[in-house]
């Protein structure tokens, strides 16, 4: 058997889901502009320079799940998936994500935002395995805490090495595997698998990518 795993934000999306969909809310009127912008941005800046408390920011940007109903939420989810993220979405992801699926690939997104705002997306790339941070839900409604180990980091190959368990599978038994990600957060993933490769990185990551002789591709 061979893994592909795809990372979500900046990888297979030109852009940042987690980010946009706090933004998106914001400019529906649902969230309040001036503070959740500037908090967004503070977070945004903390991922991309390696500093970010993921519980911390996971209160934040959770919040807004447990403050609205599921049926608002849904509606909110498809336009913000027609206006937001297909235009994110380029041929040169989706032409990655069908060659290794054409070549019979157990394919996952792995991706430290949650699953309500990542699950859309992943099927619309036509990957039905999703490794995600999981919102806490009750009786039907969200809760703002998360549920299990947050997919970010470390928590990333913890999450997937669980996942192929539950497949009857381990990382031992794995012909190949591959990650595809632009984070230097995600190291600790790539340096797991037996493929990294280093997807429109961040100038850290692309630093260590040439140094340890990783292929360095663009999607954009």
């Amino acid at each position: 058997m061979k893994l592909a795993l795809f990372d979500l934000d900046n990888t297979l999306l030109a852009g940042d889901s987690d980010y946009e969909w706090g933004q998106f809310l914001v400019d529906q009127g649902v969230l309040e502009r001036a503070e959740y912008e500037a908090q967004n941005r503070e977070f945004y800046e903390q991922y991309a320079a390696g500093t970010l408390d993921i519980h911390e920011f996971l209160g934040f940007a959770l919040r807004p799940l447990a403050e609205h109903a599921s049926a608002d939420l849904a509606r909110w989810h498809a336009d913000f998936m027609r206006l937001r993220i297909r235009p994110m979405i380029g041929e040169k992801a989706r032409a990655l994500v069908e060659r290794h699926a054409a070549a019979g690939e157990l394919c996952a997104v792995v991706t430290a935002t949650n699953s309500f705002v990542t699950g859309p997306i992943a099927r619309e790339f036509g990957i039905g395995h999703l490794i995600a941070t999981e919102p806490e839900a009750i009786d039907g409604r969200f809760t703002g805490r998360v549920a299990g180990t947050p997919c970010f980091r470390e928590g990333k190959v913890r999450r997937v090495g669980e996942w192929l368990g539950r497949l009857g599978l381990d990382w031992a038994g794995l012909a190949q595997s591959r990650f595809y990600s632009d984070s230097h957060n995600d190291l600790p993933l790539l340096e797991r698998v037996t493929h990294p490769v280093a997807v429109d990185p961040d100038e850290a990551l692309e630093a260590e990518a040439r140094r340890r002789g990783w292929p360095v591709i663009s999607l954009r």
